[in-house]
């Protein structure tokens, strides 16, 4: 266990690769929403609308964590609890275009809605639970023969 994402988290991140959010509501209850995750190289960033539930949620109780896996090895992941630090809508229209990049090809971010704001919400690993220690070789990934592995 460490405070800080490796190298190989952080590239991980990078990858086109949901992360599962987890927040409490208001009644304890967790509630985990698949996401779309981005770093800046120690902090975890998200981007969501305000008003959402996450919203709420980390308004009330900023203790979050977050699991990130591998579609091509369910092995390589990266778990942590962390603390919200920062919700801003500075940059946040920006953030979300960058992720629709990332995550769909499309040079803008398709399905604004009318009247919608934008959130950009800064992650803080406290502690990281799992993660790769070192970047996997390619041959590892989704499609790799077996006897390669």
């Amino acid at each position: 266990m460490t405070d800080r994402l490796t190298a190989a988290a952080l590239a991980l991140i990078e990858e086109p690769i949901l992360g599962n959010f987890a927040t409490v509501d208001a009644q304890g209850h967790p509630q985990v929403t698949p996401v779309w995750i981005d770093h800046d190289g120690e902090d975890v960033l998200v981007n969501t609308a305000q008003g959402r539930a996450k919203t709420r949620n980390i308004a009330r109780s900023p203790s979050v964590a977050m699991s990130i896996v591998d579609p091509g090895d369910p092995y390589h992941v990266v778990v942590f609890r962390g603390t919200v630090t920062e919700v801003t809508t500075e940059g946040a229209d920006e953030h979300i275009d960058f992720l629709a990049k990332k995550y769909l090809g499309a040079d803008s971010y398709p399905d604004r809605r009318p009247g919608e704001v934008r959130v950009k919400v800064r992650i803080h690993p406290d502690r990281v639970l799992a993660q790769p220690e070192r970047p996997r070789p390619d041959d590892t990934r989704r499609g790799a023969p077996s006897g390669a592995r």
